[in-house]
């Protein structure tokens, strides 16, 4: 087991490295910027139609750092293909033979594509340090502690015409519509990106839900799983400072526990784990461990005191001020020495739907990537990868709804949906691009 003050350390450390540019600043009205920061860490032994797949619609610090990761693997199966047959594996990643294709039909997945060219070695074992709680039900006890009044809020009545997410319902509902932030006293469901109260409506889930489903679907992205097995790119730990985590919130949220009400124990059901098993997934709880290290840039670090909540803190000249910083930064060991710098889920400077203002994590340029790999190496089942990735036909959302690659995929996520998230609203709009 890795140690969590290490995972902290190394995420931190990476972070620090970087030019001044990447980080918040201090304004020129006297507001400290603040911002939440996740990454991973490998350890051995309304406007979605427009975004066209350029503009990033979740770049929360979890959800980034998923995306991140999925352009790193990418570019290590690049590398490996442009190197040829001569070279196997690479420090995370390694070709996978016919001999262990045949194996996945050994273990009853025959009824499903299992047919990937590249695998996460078994020996290397994934973590995931954040610097605050993750959005959603796993924050629910932090934000009812800071509360001034904390009692429930009354549920309104569902009124004709309104959206999913206009109106909280209980958790035992099968159309369950999506709070953010609010009616906290509901504990255990599935919600949305919190945001302003005068915010358009969003369907975007939390990074609590996303990441209890990436317990099943592992943290690799839809078009990772033509290429990359996702049997062993599953997290091991998260790790959250200690004044982050709520062990009822966390164990509620992503655990299999009864005893902790966790809302993942009808996956442990043995149809339910068949079902997985048969689609090539299974359900594999992380972790949640703690640090006494902080960012940087949290609040608590800018704001030492009690007074955090209010954001101000009164220095021997100044009244100091918070207010969030509206930068995000995606780095990656293989990529960019500086990283990006995003605002608004394109490159910092650029429009938000300019094709040029895409980031190397978007949707565009990872499509883009992995048809690079699929060319730059011969694979067994090269009709199929080929004919999914390469295609100039098919649009975005066609690959992922339909393609045959990733039935399995989608089958498992609606059988998690189906039965431990329920009321989780698909967020639809931006797929219908395609490459040229």
């Amino acid at each position: 087991m890795a140690d969590a003050d290490a995972i902290a350390s190394a995420v931190l450390e990476e972070f620090g490295k970087l030019p001044a540019k990447r980080k918040p600043s201090v304004r020129d009205n006297g507001l400290h910027e603040w911002v939440p920061m996740a990454g991973i860490v490998a350890k051995g032994a309304s406007k979605l139609p427009q975004a066209n797949g350029v503009a990033i619609h979740d770049w929360h610090a979890e959800i980034l750092a998923i995306r991140a990761f999925n352009r790193f693997v990418l570019e290590e199966c690049k590398r490996l293909a442009l190197e040829g047959d001569g070279v196997s594996q690479s420090e995370f990643i390694y070709r996978r033979t016919t001999a262990q294709h045949e194996n996945n039909e050994q273990q009853g997945t025959t009824n499903v594509w299992q047919g990937q060219p590249f695998a996460w070695r078994e020996d290397v074992s994934l973590y995931m340090y954040c610097s605050e709680a993750p959005c959603g039900d796993a924050s629910m006890e932090l934000i009812m502690a800071a509360q001034d009044d904390a009692s429930p809020w009354e549920i309104p009545s569902p009124t004709p015409g309104d959206l999913p997410t206009q109106t909280p319902a209980l958790a035992s509902t099968d159309d369950t519509p999506l709070p953010g932030r609010a009616y906290f006293s509901q504990l255990g469901i599935v919600r949305r990106k919190p945001s302003r109260g005068d915010a358009p409506p969003s369907l975007s889930k939390s990074c609590s839900d996303k990441l209890a489903l990436k317990q099943v679907t592992s943290l690799l992205s839809s078009l990772t799983s033509t290429l990359v097995s996702p049997a062993n790119a599953y997290l091991s730990t998260v790790v959250l400072p200690e004044s982050q985590y709520s062990v009822a919130a966390c164990s509620r949220c992503f655990s299999f526990s009864v005893a902790g009400e966790g809302r993942m124990a009808p996956l442990l059901d043995t149809s339910v784990s068949a079902k997985l098993a048969g689609a090539g997934y299974t359900f594999r709880e992380f972790r949640v461990e703690t640090t006494r290290m902080e960012f940087p840039f949290s609040r608590r670090t800018i704001l030492p005191s009690s007074s955090t909540s209010a954001s101000t803190e009164r220095t021997d000249t100044k009244t100091k001020k918070l207010i969030a910083s509206n930068l995000a930064t995606s780095w990656t060991l293989n990529g960019p020495r500086d990283g990006e710098g995003l605002v608004g889920g394109v490159l910092q400077g650029r429009k938000q739907f300019d094709p040029r203002g895409a980031s190397l994590v978007s949707r565009r340029k990872m499509w883009a990537l992995a048809r690079e790999v699929c060319s730059s190496m011969e694979l067994e089942d090269d009709g199929e990868i080929k004919q999914a990735l390469g295609s100039t036909d098919l649009a975005y959302d066609e690959i992922k709804d339909g393609s045959s690659l990733l039935a399995g995929r989608r089958r498992a996520k609606e059988e998690a949906k189906r039965v431990a998230l329920k009321g989780w609203v698909r967020n639809t709009g931006d797929g219908s691009f395609k490459l040229e």
